[in-house]
């Protein structure tokens, strides 16, 4: 089962950062994300989505192949291309796999103007590596599927950078 997380940052920019830093621990094998996406509220209140997975243009792309191989065989290739990324791109957009867009957007609702957030889904981590390289952003858990203990231990990680600045 997945665990949902979901992180609030000061800034608009936190929330890219910590998203290059997971993708650099997928690398690595130290967490498995199922799905990802960031949510930026400008000055104006305005919010920007960010998803990891674009299942518009993959649709498409996908779509556009297998159409073009079918044209090839009923002798109308550019029509068969055509037709299938159209169709492709249409089922992508129809297609709503991971967090639910809706959910982005109500969080995102409630965060204040100029800070971000991260909405995190991993099948699996390795908690104490993950926690240990978390621990250089400052941020606060907004929304979790953790247990209290989980999400209490992923708060004191967090703002473990912020006691350490305290006490220099």
């Amino acid at each position: 089962m997945s665990d949902l997380i979901v992180i609030g940052f000061k800034d608009k920019f936190t929330a890219d950062e910590v998203l290059l830093d997971l993708r650099k621990l997928e690398r690595e094998y130290l967490i498995d994300l199922e799905d990802a996406a960031i949510v930026i509220r400008n000055q104006e209140g305005k919010i920007q989505v960010k998803q990891t997975q674009e299942l518009v243009s993959s649709g498409a792309l996908g779509g556009g192949f297998w159409g073009l191989l079918l044209g090839f065989l009923f002798f109308n290739p550019l029509l068969g291309w055509a037709i299938g990324a159209a169709a492709g791109a249409l089922s992508g957009s129809l297609t709503d796999i991971g967090i639910d867009d809706n959910f982005i957007r109500e969080v995102g609702e409630t965060i204040e103007p100029g800070t971000s957030a991260i909405f995190i889904l991993a099948r699996k981590s390795t908690p104490d590596k993950v926690l240990e390289d978390l621990s250089q952003f400052e941020g606060k858990v907004l929304r979790t599927s953790l247990s209290k203990a989980d999400e209490a231990e992923l708060q004191a990680a967090l703002t473990k950078s912020e006691v350490g600045k305290e006490l220099q």
